[in-house]
């Protein structure tokens, strides 16, 4: 073990091995087969690539993409490993230089895509070296039930037969239990050698809002992020083209990725999101798999993915870092019609009976009030207890289902009868709130007797509550027509009064910890490592991720290290790295800090003031948390009119506060204002 935490550390830069890494490294190391189940960024490639540099042979990693291998070849050469690839995407020059290094043992690590490993001459060859190990990544391509099969993986079981005295793990992030058993009996790997890491990742925020106005959303979600890295999933390839042309339109960093485009150009549009030199990628599924972009702050799906299993891979491209990142879906019940058609144009019924399950599974997350971490981890079958995790909207703004939401219901399904039941919600919600808009007078709707009754409420407000009528069945969306709504029989009892209807009012409040001013680092200081860590990759020609992650700059604009001794204690800095870029990063911050009076100090990190969380969100989450005013006074020595001020601020902002002071606080701004 103690030479397994000297490579952990000097080569990898970490300081202990995430769960269940030691555990899986141990069985490989003793020769036992291994399939690990693990989240993305959850550590899988160090399981083979340490044992890798252990052995006294080569280990190949199987793996389904020529941009996965060629991001974890250069991973492994910035770390001072030997690690090579075979495939199309190199000159024959190079190919020829691989197989001689490979032949004289100086390669630790050697990259196949499953084609070329089955390749005769290659076989051949390999048999005369001597393999300790395959590594068999995004082994869920083996499974038919996978969300990604491919058949040429389904071979690499008669491969292993040629290496008996190699050992096999293999690894994948997103496996339900069928998928595990179709992936052990493919390899014959032994069951009892499981490794399933919790598919938890705590670093990922969660976010589901309802469908309304999908550009203008985007635009108001993506302005938070400035100058960070962004992936955004549409349907089809138009839906890529016309976000990406709004996108370009409003100023932004943005490139398109999906099968209508020529190989040249998606290779070229996924190399400048790499290094990033473009933030914003609008892909279709086909952009994603095998990114090991660490960088990427958030995922959007704009359209509503195909599965459950699709959204966790999905959304697991954000934050591989560690750091917190979020995953917003917009979310309507049109999108859900609109799978359904193309499921519907399946032959083959037991596929389409499962993929029918998947995509229920999906809808069922959606529309959950709990915490949504319990119907997507419990559904790859790991048992979930914690009823609040803290980072997902119905956690942070739990839905509420004391509120007489009665009249509000009646207002709109008695709109949705007068207008014939032939709009969506959107037309439905501008009638309501009085809109003056061309399609609402080009109907004649404003003089329905529903017209302006409602505009006492934010559309956010009426968006939430239409939801809510949806879940309660209350309406549904036609089948011919996805998006039109119809009313139900249980819709007629609502508007009789012969049933009451309960639900949450309240707006949802902002979440400020996604801002990243919010984090306490140095801003000036990260944004100067930034563009170092951006110069030095350009001139390596690897993603500036390969170089550094954004973790580690954060540590080092947090903790201001003052020497290579300190450094060392930065996550993801090893020897190599210490002898590589040391006294680069050193002069960095020796300069910052001589020019801004700081003194460096690793163990009381300085953070600048302006850094912190605002004060009004500070003083309106402590009253949240149950403080009173008069405590909040005595404790922040302030006045109580200052207090009043903070959460009146917060209120507009968007946040929420405890309902017992919001009359109180509404009264008394009302009153200033007259």
């Amino acid at each position: 073990m103690q030479k397994e935490k000297e490579l952990l550390k000097n080569i990898f830069g970490y300081d202990e091995f995430r769960s269940l890494q030691l555990e899986i490294i141990t069985s490989i190391l003793n020769k036992k087969d291994a399939l690990v189940v693990m989240p993305t960024g959850g550590g899988k490639s160090l399981c083979y690539q340490l044992p890798a540099l252990m052995f006294s042979g080569l280990t190949i990693v199987v793996s389904p993409l020529i941009s996965l291998m060629k991001d974890q070849v250069d991973q492994m050469t910035q770390l001072g490993v030997e690690a090579v690839l075979l495939n199309s995407s190199i000159s024959r020059q190079e190919y020829n230089e691989n197989i001689n290094m490979i032949r004289e043992g100086s390669v630790k690590l050697l990259y196949v895509a499953p084609e070329t490993l089955l390749k005769n001459d290659i076989l051949q060859f390999l048999q005369t070296i001597n393999v300790d190990c395959f590594a068999i990544d995004e082994a869920h391509c083996i499974s038919e039930w996978g969300h990604d099969f491919r058949p040429e993986y389904r071979k690499i079981a008669n491969v292993r037969k040629r290496f008996p005295g190699a050992v096999c793990i293999a690894l994948t992030a997103t496996a339900t239990a069928r998928v595990r058993s179709d992936i052990r009996k493919n390899l014959e790997l032994n069951e009892t050698n499981d490794f399933v890491a919790s598919f938890n990742r705590g670093n990922l925020f969660y976010k589901i809002v309802p469908k309304d106005n999908p550009l203008e959303q985007t635009l108001e979600f993506i302005k938070q992020y400035k100058n960070e890295s962004g992936i955004i999933y549409c349907f089809s390839r138009d839906s890529v083209d016309r976000l990406y042309l709004n996108l370009k339109k409003h100023g932004y960093s943005v490139r398109p990725y999906h099968a209508g485009l020529s190989d040249e150009e998606r290779q070229e549009n996924q190399n400048l999101f790499l290094k990033d030199d473009v933030q914003i990628m609008v892909a279709t599924i086909a952009f994603g798999m095998g990114i090991h972009k660490t960088n990427v702050r958030y995922v959007i799906h704009f359209d509503l993915p195909k599965s459950i299993e699709a959204y966790y891979q999905e959304t697991g491209r954000a934050g591989r870092d560690g750091v917190d990142s979020t995953c917003l879906l917009l979310y309507s019940y049109s999108d859900i019609h609109k799978i359904r058609f193309f499921l519907d144009q399946k032959s083959d019924n037991e596929e389409k009976r499962a993929a029918m399950t998947q995509l229920n599974a999906l809808t069922d997350y959606a529309d959950t009030s709990s915490c949504r971490r319990i119907p997507l981890i419990t559904y790859f079958g790991e048992e979930y207890t914690e009823s609040y995790c803290g980072m997902c909207d119905n956690c942070v703004t739990p839905e509420e289902h004391s509120d007489d939401i009665t009249v509000h219901a009646q207002m709109f399904l008695s709109c949705v009868k007068r207008t014939g039941e032939r709009f969506g919600a959107g037309h439905i919600i501008d009638i309501l709130r009085g809109s003056k808009s061309k399609k609402v007078n080009d109907f004649n709707h404003q003089t329905l007797s529903t017209y302006g009754i409602g505009k006492a409420y934010s559309k956010d407000v009426w968006m939430k509550l239409v939801r809510q009528f949806m879940k309660l069945k209350l309406v549904v969306s036609d089948t011919e027509t996805p998006g039109v709504l119809k009313l139900t029989e249980k819709a007629f009892n609502v508007m009789k009064g012969l049933e009451t209807v309960t639900g949450s009012m309240h707006e949802e409040k902002k979440r400020y910890s996604s801002d990243s001013s919010a984090r306490e680092y140095d801003a000036a200081l990260f944004e100067i490592l930034r563009e170092k860590r951006k110069e030095l990759a350009s001139a390596e020609n690897v993603p500036p991720y390969v170089i550094f992650s954004d973790k580690t700059l954060f540590e080092i604009a947090s903790f201001y290290p003052r020497d290579h001794e300190s450094l060392l204690k930065i996550h993801g800095i090893g020897a190599h790295k210490i002898e590589k870029y040391g006294d680069i990063l050193l002069s960095i911050t020796d300069s910052y800090c001589s020019e801004n009076g700081i003194e460096k100090s690793f163990e009381e990190p300085k953070v600048k003031e302006y850094l912190k969380t605002p004060r009004h969100i500070e003083i309106s989450e402590l009253y949240n948390s149950g403080i009173s005013i008069n405590e909040l006074v005595e404790r922040e020595k302030v006045q109580p009119r200052t207090v009043m001020d903070y959460l009146f601020r917060y209120i507009r902002d968007g946040g929420s506060i405890r309902k017992d002071l919001l009359v109180i606080i509404c009264r008394l701004y009302y009153l200033a204002a007259d």
